[in-house]
């Protein structure tokens, strides 16, 4: 399963308010290799699924990602701080062994 925090969820919400995000699109998340830590997360709004795709709802989000990113983000919760300190998606990741300073990047 994969979870959408409330922060994430007001976000989302207020992007898809502005117009140019439907109610037909979903957020798409997914690792790639990459980054400080070797492992990087993407997100994306996206109209189309793919054959190997798992679809969660949580909080009232569809969010989508392929079978092979599913087994690093299994449990992970989507969130966005949008403090001083830096603004943003994040992902509250337990699988992550380590992740680099700026968050953006991990590994297992």
């Amino acid at each position: 399963m994969l979870f959408v925090g409330d922060s994430a969820k007001e976000k989302i919400m207020e992007i898809k308010g502005a117009g140019e995000i439907t109610d037909n699109h979903f957020v798409r998340v997914s690792v790639i290799s990459g980054g400080c830590s070797g492992l990087s997360y993407k997100m994306d709004f996206d109209t189309e699924l793919a054959k190997d795709d798992q679809v969660f709802e949580d909080n009232g989000v569809k969010i989508v990602t392929d079978l092979k990113s599913f087994l690093y983000l299994c449990n992970t919760k989507l969130e966005f701080a949008g403090g001083l300190t830096g603004k943003g998606f994040y992902f509250d990741n337990p699988n992550a062994a380590r992740s680099c300073g700026c968050g953006e990047s991990f590994s297992l």
